[in-house]
């Protein structure tokens, strides 16, 4: 998984796997799901995301099951 937040343009980009993208799809005018070949959720962009989400002071935190 790969998070990285572009402070030029204000856009968050969650990569969840690095596998063939081959549909890219508007879930609103400012987010882009990408999928993979079995429509399973591959990345996400969000644009303006200063004012959508907490962008610039992102934590992870990976909790033991």
């Amino acid at each position: 998984m790969k998070i990285q937040y572009f402070k030029n343009t204000d856009t968050l980009y969650i990569e969840f796997r690095q596998v063939e993208i081959v549909e890219s799809r508007d879930l609103d005018e400012d987010t882009i799901i990408d999928l993979d070949e079995d429509g399973n959720i591959v990345a996400l962009t969000m644009e303006h995301a200063r004012d959508r989400s907490d962008a610039p002071n992102l934590s992870f935190e990976e909790v033991a099951a």
